[in-house]
């Protein structure tokens, strides 16, 4: 695949860049500072090197004396790097840090915060339609997701579950983050029947046959390594009773494809349903992140059951969307983004859906889902 123009903005300052493996965080870098010092700490000699004497990094840099931006590919795994960088940063030598890492727990555990107010938090997600343009293909997305790694590949499902393994054996079994990798393989499984709903502990721990403990610690390792996250509810001035617990969602659909099993009892629309509502909230989450840093994605249901996927606000941002995995709409899809007009008059609503025609109803934009996506940058 030839190289796609990311939505990503860089700035001249320092900025952590955090995402999954295969995001293409090395190939932006790469391709936007090309003149940089770049250290790869996944190359095993350069990783022993660096972590059994982080000093050399200040030797390294102050023998560049040229080089004003230092790239850190995976800096989570020589987290001891991060003081060096912060006495550099403090030297105020007009230096730039730009530090890459697919996994938050380390740096956490690290003390991120040693950085805070000097170098910026930044991610990188999976492609986006409007990325892609006409390379987007909503079948395919829906299928094999949006991680160019994926999408380069001449083997699409081959290449998802080597992806699996690969976080498996790497980042959780390799870094000790549990004892029983079968259990936590279990746990996959079981967790992508909660991708795009309420993820409920208890009954996971029940189906997996471990400890509810146990459970929530494996919830936390898969956001740790940003594999996947939670929306909460949107409460803001609300008039209805609202449900409490944020919705569960694998941060690309091809990853839920991987690990959610099919048999002849499974409804096929029952998985392309959630594969569907994943994808647009992945293109939300990375849309806002880029275009709009300060938005946040949540849900709206009230006790009452009525429920809209995604309602995306902030500063210049609010946005109601419902989405149909349906090529046809029928009166009841809109009564939810009806009820939430009459509480939030302000917000802009959607309904997408599998359909070919754009429409407006009731105040309500009725888009093609996969129009939607390609256009999202030209909505705001």
């Amino acid at each position: 695949m030839e190289t796609i123009s990311r939505f990503f903005e860089q700035r001249n300052q320092s900025f952590f860049l955090l995402g999954p493996r295969g995001t293409g965080k090395s190939t932006f870098i790469k391709n936007e500072f090309p003149e940089a010092l770049y250290i790869d700490l996944l190359l095993p000699d350069v990783f022993r090197s660096y972590s059994a004497y982080p000093e050399r990094l200040r030797d390294v840099v102050h023998a560049q004396r040229g080089k004003k931006t230092i790239l850190i590919d995976e800096v989570q795994k020589a987290p001891q790097l991060l003081e060096v960088v912060h006495s550099l940063i403090e030297e105020k030598t007009g230096l730039q840090f730009i530090l890459t890492g697919s996994s938050a727990r380390k740096l956490r555990k690290a003390g991120v915060n040693l950085l805070a107010g000097r170098v910026l938090m930044k991610h990188m997600h999976p492609f986006i339609a409007a990325e892609l343009k006409e390379l987007f293909n909503l079948e395919m997305a829906l299928q094999s997701g949006m991680i160019p790694l994926v999408l380069n590949s001449t083997d699409p499902a081959l290449t998802l579950h080597a992806y699996v393994d690969l976080y498996l054996k790497e980042e959780v079994q390799m870094e000790g983050l549990t004892r029983n990798i079968g259990n936590f393989s279990r746990f996959l499984e079981i967790a992508s029947f909660s991708h795009g709903a309420i993820l409920n502990v208890s009954n996971v721990a029940r189906e997996c046959r471990i400890e509810r403990k146990v459970v929530e610690g494996y919830i936390g390792i898969l956001e740790d390594l940003l594999l996947s996250y939670r929306i909460p509810v949107f409460t803001r001035r609300a008039k209805r009773a609202v449900s409490s617990h944020p919705k569960f969602y694998f941060f690309d659909t091809g990853i839920y494809n991987i690990l959610r099993p099919s048999g002849p009892l499974d409804y096929p629309e029952e998985k392309s349903g959630s594969a569907l509502e994943g994808l647009v909230a992945q293109h939300l989450m990375a849309w806002m992140d880029y275009r709009h840093p300060g938005c946040r994605l949540y849900y709206w249901r009230t006790s009452a059951g009525s429920e809209i996927d995604f309602i995306a606000y902030g500063k210049d941002l609010f946005w109601a969307i419902e989405v149909k995995n349906a090529a046809v709409t029928h009166p009841k899809d809109f009564r939810a983004l009806k009820t939430f007009g009459e509480d939030y008059p302000e917000a802009r609503r959607f309904l997408l859906y599998r359909g070919k025609e754009r429409l407006i109803s009731d105040d309500i934009s009725v888009e093609p889902v996969g129009e939607f996506l390609l256009n999202l940058n030209n909505l705001s």
